[in-house]
């Protein structure tokens, strides 16, 4: 059993699979082509990614490939807990430049499914956070491309002071949504 809801952008959706518990915990069905697909998304997913990330306050993001390797995500987190956040890229959207902004964690059991044309980035909001999330398309080195986690055109709503976030050199150095070419028209 699966619940996917719309977002505020509609293609950005929340799936929440139904937990099953008793003294010994729980089990959850996390993915299900099938139920998936009657969900609206019928994503054929290539690769599995699973990160740690330390400290609170880790900003990953905002990350996004570009064609021929552009990637649908499917974020969970199984350990900690996290804000994820997607920015629409394509230029021909009525919602170009908005995002939305989810928590995520392993208590709460959603998962964000993160569709081509958008910008995935996510903050720590308790330490040793896990994330695991699967994509569409094999990484590419020449198709990675990030935008400026705290452009202030994008208005996030951060749960981190900028001084104190945790970021890579690469993301330290990534360009403002005016900067960006139209990778996705």
């Amino acid at each position: 059993m699966l619940d996917i809801q719309p977002t505020a952008i509609s293609d950005v959706k929340i799936v929440t699979p139904k937990r099953f518990g008793d003294h010994r915990g729980f089990f959850s069905e996390t993915y299900n082509r099938q139920r998936f697909g009657r969900g609206g998304i019928s994503t054929e997913f290539v690769q599995d990614n699973h990160s740690l990330s330390v400290a609170v306050g880790t900003v990953r993001g905002l990350h996004f490939q570009s064609a021929p390797f552009a990637q649908d995500k499917l974020v969970r987190v199984v350990r900690g807990r996290i804000l994820d956040v997607a920015v629409d890229l394509r230029r021909s959207s009525p919602t170009y430049g908005q995002h939305v902004a989810v928590e995520l964690s392993a208590e709460n059991g959603r998962q964000l499914f993160v569709p081509i044309g958008f910008a995935h980035g996510f903050c720590t909001l308790e330490p040793n956070t896990e994330i695991e999330y699967k994509v569409s398309a094999y990484y590419s080195a020449a198709n990675d491309h990030g935008l400026a986690w705290n452009d202030p055109t994008l208005g996030i709503e951060w749960p981190v002071d900028p001084a104190n976030a945790v970021l890579s050199d690469k993301d330290l150095q990534q360009p403002l949504l005016a900067d960006l070419p139209a990778y996705f028209p």
